[in-house]
This record gives C-alpha cells, sequence and structure tokens, in this order.
C-alpha cells in the first residue's frame, strides 16, 4: 500500500503497536466522527463490576483494524487473491465497523434514537465520510453491508468468527481481568484460508475454535451479563425513560442540546445529515453530566434513580432458570407503593423482571467452517469431539428479577 508522512503509531497494550497503514486511515481515525469513540465506553456500565473496564469503541476499532491486517497478510501469503482496493476497503470496514455507536454502547441502543441500532447508524456515518473523501469509501460499505462479491470478505467483517469477535473478546477480557475470556487470536487468524470465495479454518486450528466458543460462552454469563453489570444498564434505561416521560409533562430537565434534542424523541425520525452530526455531538460525558445534574431534580424516581448509578447502591438482582413466582413480585410491587407512597407506575422503575439469553454458536447462520486435510469442509460442530461444543449451539434462557435490597 502508498506510504505516506501520515503514519502514525498506537501504542496498544494488547498487541503493541499499531500503526496506520495509509493516509485515508489517518485521516479517518483523525475525523472528528472517529474520534468520538474516545468518549464511548466499550462494555457500558461494566465498570460498575470490573474496574479496569474502561476502554473504550476507539481502542476497540483499532485492535480490529490490527486484526485486519494480520488476516489480510496470511490470506495474501497463503495466495488469496486481495487486490490493493479490497485491501483498504476491508481496512475502512472493519475501522468504521461500530462507529455508530452511542453513549454507554449497547446499553442504550435503539433508545436515544429510537428504532435505530448502532449497525444501520455506522452505515449513515460511513455514507458521509464517502461524500467527503470522493468515494473511497465504496469497496468499504459494501463489505460492511455484507453484499461484496467475495463472501470471505464480508465473513471476515461480520461473521461468528470475524475480527470484530477476535477483538473484543481479548480486549474486554484483557481489561475485565477475567481470563477464561482470553483467546489465541494469533493461532486462529494464522489457520484462516479461503475456500470457494468462503472463509474457512484448517484443521489444525479447530481446538482454537473451540477455545474461542468457549471464551465467547464465559464472557457472555461472567461479564456481559453479569447480574449486577445488567441491574446498572437496566437502572441507566430507565433513568433516560424516566427523563422523557418529565420531558413529556412539561418539566424542565438539564443537558447538553444535543442530549435533550434526542431524549425529547420518543419515535422514530428520518435520519438526515443535519441529525447525523447532532448524534455526533452524543458521547458518554453528556449521558453522567445529566445523571449528576438530575440526582436533584425534585421528581423522586428520577433522583433515586440517578444516586444509585452514581452510588453504586444499586438494585437486588435474582438470576433463575425459570420465570419469577408472580405473587412474590407483587409483593415487592406493594411493598414499595406502601413505603414510598408512590404510584404503582413510579413503583415499577424499582421492581421488573425480564430474561437474557446467550447462544455462544449458531448452526444456521455463517458457521464456522473447518478445512480438513482431504479438501472436505466441514461444519466445526461435526468435526468437534467436545460434547460441551454442541451444547452451545442451545439457546439458554435466564430470568431476572430486580428491586430495593431496603425501602427505597
Amino acid at each position: 500500500m502508498v506510504q505516506t508522512n501520515k503514519l502514525k503509531v498506537f501504542n496498544d497494550p494488547i498487541y503493541g503497536f499499531i500503526g496506520t497503514p495509509n493516509e485515508l486511515i489517518f485521516s479517518l481515525i483523525a475525523h472528528p466522527y472517529f474520534q468520538r469513540l474516545r468518549r464511548i465506553s466499550q462494555m457500558g456500565m461494566s465498570y460498575l463490576v470490573y474496574p479496569g473496564a474502561h476502554h473504550t469503541r476507539f481502542h476497540h476499532a483499532l485492535g480490529s483494524m490490527h486484526l485486519m491486517t494480520k488476516a489480510i497478510q496470511i490470506l495474501k501469503w497463503k495466495n488469496i487473491e486481495i487486490s490493493p482496493d479490497e485491501e483498504t476497503g476491508l481496512l475502512c470496514a472493519i475501522l468504521l465497523h461500530d462507529i455508530g455507536h452511542g453513549p454507554f454502547s449497547h446499553a442504550l441502543e435503539g433508545f436515544i434514537v429510537p428504532d435505530l441500532n448502532h449497525e444501520r447508524l455506522s452505515l449513515e456515518f460511513m455514507t458521509e465520510l464517502n461524500k467527503e473523501f470522493s468515494g473511497r469509501l465504496e469497496t468499504a460499505i459494501a463489505i460492511f453491508k455484507g453484499e461484496y462479491s467475495k463472501p470471505f470478505m464480508n465473513q471476515l467483517v461480520s461473521s461468528q468468527l470475524d475480527m470484530d469477535r477476535l477483538d473484543y473478546l481479548k480486549r474486554d477480557s484483557f481489561y475485565s481481568g477475567v481470563t477464561e475470556g482470553n483467546i489465541n487470536s494469533e493461532r486462529l487468524i494464522s489457520m484462516l484460508n479461503v475456500v470457494d470465495e468462503h472463509l474457512v479454518v484448517e484443521e489444525k486450528g479447530i481446538y482454537a475454535v473451540e477455545k474461542f466458543l468457549m471464551a465467547r460462552r464465559f464472557m457472555y454469563w461472567q461479564v456481559y451479563l453479569h447480574k449486577t453489570g445488567l441491574v446498572a444498564e437496566q437502572l441507566l434505561v430507565r433513568v433516560m425513560r424516566r427523563a422523557r416521560e418529565l420531558l413529556e409533562m412539561g418539566k424542565e430537565l438539564k443537558g447538553s442540546q444535543a442530549f435533550l434534542f434526542f431524549l425529547s424523541q420518543n419515535t422514530a425520525i428520518p435520519f438526515n445529515t443535519r441529525l447525523l452530526e447532532k448524534f455526533a455531538q452524543l458521547d458518554d460525558i453528556d449521558i453522567m453530566s445529566a445523571i449528576k445534574s438530575w440526582q436533584f431534580h425534585d421528581d423522586f424516581v428520577l433522583s433515586k434513580m440517578c444516586k444509585m448509578l452514581l452510588n453504586r447502591t444499586l438494585l437486588n438482582v435474582k438470576i433463575k432458570n425459570k420465570p419469577i413466582d408472580s405473587q412474590k413480585f407483587e409483593e415487592k410491587i406493594n411493598s414499595v407503593i406502601q413505603n414510598q407512597n408512590i404510584t404503582r407506575v413510579e413503583a415499577e422503575y424499582f421492581v421488573f423482571q425480564g430474561e437474557i439469553t446467550n447462544k455462544a454458536y449458531s448452526e444456521n447462520h455463517q458457521t464456522i467452517n473447518i478445512l480438513k486435510k482431504n479438501g472436505k469442509v466441514t461444519d466445526v460442530l461435526k468435526e468437534s469431539d467436545q460434547l460441551s461444543l454442541k451444547a452451545l449451539s442451545k439457546t439458554v434462557t435466564k430470568y431476572y428479577s430486580c428491586y430495593p435490597k431496603e425501602p427505597v
């Protein structure tokens, strides 16, 4: 690729030095849209469980790009044809794959901008950047959308064994200190190959794939769906919901102009360049600044939930294998109503239930295929001798209930 004087180096605690391969990558990283990711947490409220989990989407995007450069090098070494334009497209697609995340990442997804997920917002950002960079992101956008003519390129960006997952498992494991999630990304990447334009893993890498899938299961139950992180993110969502209700009632709330604009929208809004620019002004700081202010609001529900988050005096949370007994749930609701003399609607902000699911591997969607020594390609489940691996393809559902540890 073309070398320029804009080749900068980032010192990453996971992989060491990460370079900027070309001028376009450098310019994308330097763009305000991308720099915003420095202020978007990677793991939402998980820092309330794992104090080290303060890394950002910026870290993750650079790490994913670094792994993509390694994957490209391996595949080209194995005589897989990747043109310079395709190489740049792959790097841009993975670099920008999470650029649409809003404050606290998945925790508030679909709430700040109703009915729009981060993938759709990422595409909006990439489309706008493509205009700024004179159409140089066309290949990246096609790959990101899964529409490029070479399926393996789409799979490198989005599949059950993509560079996104390889980085976030290793990175989140590192920053949370949960060693069960640590994977050998170098081994996995070195075993990648392409057959009939589809991504495969050579047979020698099957044990690394097994470890990867097991690590993913551990990380979901132990970190991403940890009960304390779960209740913290549920409280965060309920803080935003209460704030939106108060705005609809005509109450005054403090907050940044962009944040209050989106908070006042409770239905899907047609996205355009002006709204994209406004969304690009949002980050975790807007949310935390508002919460610090709202803890003194005269609305009991909003004030109390904000203090819970700020001081980590969270709700009790129970996770079980079957739905919560309805009678016990009603008792919890009635207790809060009586203790605080509030309405049932208000009490349901502090007593609620729901369900969580975990499925580490899907047999029906972009399977991880193993290339055997005889040239045959089969699904990893058929080749693995791990009985536990087959269990990972089944959806596990658990049920949670949250309620005050003591009278609110």
